[in-house]
């Protein structure tokens, strides 16, 4: 799940804190943005000892490259990114839904469709055993706080960044067991054409975000693109993304390999299919437009 920016209590305590002699700016940068963040960073994770790359987490990404070596001719730039910044066992399925929406299998990597438009992708994984201690859950930097080099740099080269993320039922303001999803992000155009093609595909859009998951603050890692127009970010509850597979498996790691990526269904596809409708809409216009870039925010 996604979170939005520092709490007044942790402010509160930040003042307390300095009236009593402390400094003030390592109170606040101290405390997690996200009351269930063990890291205030992706940095501070990275820098724990204890948290080992391939054990404990795992990083994936893909930028396509691009070249012109031809006078009469110039390709198309990739304009979106696919993120999982809480893949792996965190918040489960949102891994494989990443690499699907980005036009690859799951389990293979490989093209699913020849031809087919591919957009760049990163995730963040974890890779703790289902009730390891400490367990995924502590591996979770929220989205305003992500500051991974690369996922960084994909943004800001990007047009639009569809972010992926979990959460229950009752944080997307649904009923007990439903299998809903909250469209959110700061790109109102994409929200609406996220929301359009998900309800077209027979997905139930929640309608409101009681808990705020709408990921719009500008600080969010699916906001910080190049245009400046912001992305598109999708909340999904546990019984929506379980329903996608055949086995829901549990978090990948080297002794117990997930069976999630091998384990797509139908409903799997339809979802990832309405995702890449919608980008492929969003760039349609965009690219219609002219320059896509003359929305560029500075600083």
């Amino acid at each position: 799940m996604s979170s939005s920016q520092t709490s007044r209590r942790t402010l509160l305590a930040g003042l307390v804190a300095a009236a009593a002699g402390a400094p003030l700016l390592n109170t606040l940068t101290a405390a997690p943005a996200y009351a269930a963040d063990t890291y205030l960073t992706n940095t501070g994770l990275y820098a724990d000892p204890a948290n080992v790359e391939g054990v404990d987490y795992a990083r994936r990404f893909k930028r396509h490259g691009t070249d012109d070596t031809e006078r009469a001719t110039t390709p198309g730039l990739p304009l979106s990114t696919i993120m999982a910044i809480h893949g792996g066992g965190i918040e489960p399925g949102t891994s494989e839904l990443c690499l699907g929406i980005a036009g690859y299998e799951p389990d293979t990597l490989k093209p699913r469709t020849a031809g087919a438009p591919l957009h760049d992708y990163w995730m963040f994984e974890g890779l703790r055993s289902s009730g390891a201690v400490p367990g995924n859950s502590d591996l979770h930097v929220t989205s305003t706080h992500n500051d991974d080099p690369t996922a960084r740099s994909l943004a800001a080269g990007s047009a639009n960044v569809l972010s992926l993320h979990g959460c229950t039922a009752a944080q997307a303001g649904l009923a007990a067991g439903a299998k809903g999803v909250v469209v959110g992000g700061a790109n109102g155009r994409l929200r609406v054409l996220l929301a359009e093609k998900l309800r077209q595909a027979g997905f139930l859009v929640a309608p409101g975000d009681p808990e705020k998951l709408d990921g719009d603050l500008r600080e969010n890692i699916c906001n910080r693109t190049l245009t400046g127009e912001g992305g598109g970010q999708l909340e999904m509850t546990y019984e929506l993304r379980k329903s996608l597979f055949a086995d829901f498996g549990g978090a990948p790691n080297a002794s117990n390999p997930t069976k999630r990526a091998e384990s797509t269904n139908t409903d799997f596809w339809k979802f990832v299919n309405a995702c890449r409708a919608a980008l492929a809409q969003m760039e349609a216009e965009q690219l219609a437009r002219g320059s896509i870039f003359d929305h560029i925010i500075p600083g």
